[in-house]
């Protein structure tokens, strides 16, 4: 049987943390089924050397054809129209060789391309658009559309929006949230049934179930006695992550568990949270700072007792989904977070997954401090198996192959 050739396009490398969670695990799973991927993704030089030799192995093995292109930083946008530029040189030329019957486009950059193929060489187009990123770029406070420059790029990347919207084949949303919005902005030629919502996936034999066992011992390796309460963060401490928030409600945990320990799996600096723990009498000690390759977090992450991770809520987080709380309710760990970002309150409610709070302040987290010693709502057990309708890798896989097979 002849495979389907699809073109993957993504600006998120593969040598970086997210394209190793996010994209090769589906386009793994959806190789098995009849289709030859050409993945042609945007790498940063330093990861890239760093990394290659694995992503290469992984392809390889996979029969996925890598095409790499280095990531420019600099101008701010310039830089991007030369991405841009190299993206759709290359995926222009493996057209000519491959004759692309899909492109599957991850975000609005590599859909510009993907828009471009769908209009000259009718390519079935899916815009996969990761959220609602123009206005996160406005949100998050990167473009100020106080500077012309920043107001004509958002301009034109929203009314690019509406051609993407309008000429995909498909659309995937993260969230139902975000769908809803969507339908409300009555693009031309956008409807319900185009609209497909697959969250960002957790890998469940990866991210294994916690024991009392497990936590012991995990503990026991960071030299902490295991009645001791940690409470956990996983991730980059980037633009959206409320730091002072959490570190609050940590001050908040610490006035009953005395000897509680604030446990980061994270590429940032140890020193800037200390720096910023001084605000709320927080020493060094309270702090233990892991980074880790994905294959351990695991490891590391069942030491904790509570996970936590506030997000800073604003419109374009109507359509964003948190790629560790997947990953943190399969290992059955509960969490605390806030609500008003993506579908999480509805799904800390019907996974039964801890504490989500609309308001972030002392006297809330006191609340659920006083809370925590006996809190039993769900097991993790219960915890991994509600949330796997949600986020379970091999059901995401099964999401994409029937939009696959619907265009193909």
């Amino acid at each position: 049987m002849n495979k389907k050739q699809v073109l993957y396009l993504s600006y998120d490398g593969m040598t970086d943390p997210l394209g190793q969670s996010q994209v090769l695990p589906y386009l793994i799973g959806l190789s098995k089924h009849g289709y030859s991927f050409t993945l042609i993704s945007c790498e940063k030089k330093e990861r890239f050397y760093q990394n290659k030799a694995a992503i290469e192995q992984i392809c390889s093995d996979n029969n996925i054809d890598w095409q790499p292109i280095f990531y420019s930083k600099k101008p701010p946008i310039l830089s991007t129209v030369w991405d841009v530029y190299q993206i759709n040189r290359k995926a222009k030329n493996l057209h000519k060789k491959k004759q692309f019957q899909l492109v599957h486009c991850r975000s609005y950059i590599p859909s510009l391309i993907g828009l471009g193929l769908k209009k000259i060489y009718n390519v079935k187009f899916i815009f996969d658009m990761r959220g609602f990123w123009a206005d996160e770029r406005v949100d998050g406070g990167l473009w100020n559309l106080n500077h012309p420059l920043f107001k004509m790029v958002y301009n034109f990347f929203k009314t690019k929006e509406k051609e993407f919207l309008t000429h995909a084949d498909k659309v995937i949303s993260l969230t139902q949230s975000g769908k809803q919005e969507m339908l409300m902005w009555k693009v031309n030629g956008l409807s319900a049934e185009k609209i497909e919502v697959i969250p960002c996936a957790a890998d469940y034999d990866l991210f294994e179930l916690i024991n009392q066992e497990k936590r012991t011992q995990a503990k026991l390796k960071h030299g902490l006695h295991f009645t001791q309460f940690v409470l956990g963060y996983v991730g980059s401490l980037g633009t959206w992550y409320l730091v002072d928030e959490m570190l609050l409600f940590f001050s908040v945990l610490k006035r009953k568990y005395t000897d509680a320990k604030f446990l980061f799996i994270t590429p940032d600096d140890k020193e800037q949270l200390i720096s910023l723990g001084k605000k709320y009498q927080l020493d060094a000690d309270d702090f233990i700072v892991k980074f880790s390759a994905r294959k351990d977090i695991p490891s590391i992450a069942h030491a904790f007792d509570f996970s936590i991770f506030f997000i800073e809520t604003s419109y374009s987080k109507k359509s964003s989904s948190p790629t560790k709380m997947g990953e943190l309710l399969a290992m059955g760990i509960p969490l605390i977070c806030n609500s008003n970002v993506g579908d999480v309150e509805e799904i800390m409610t019907k996974t039964k997954a801890g504490f989500c709070l609309n308001t972030l302040i002392d006297s809330k987290f006191v609340e659920v401090v006083e809370q925590l010693s006996d809190w039993n709502v769900s097991t993790p057990l219960e915890r991994r198996e509600a949330s796997k309708q949600y986020y379970d890798l091999k059901l995401g896989v099964k999401s994409y192959l029937a939009v696959y097979r619907q265009l193909l």
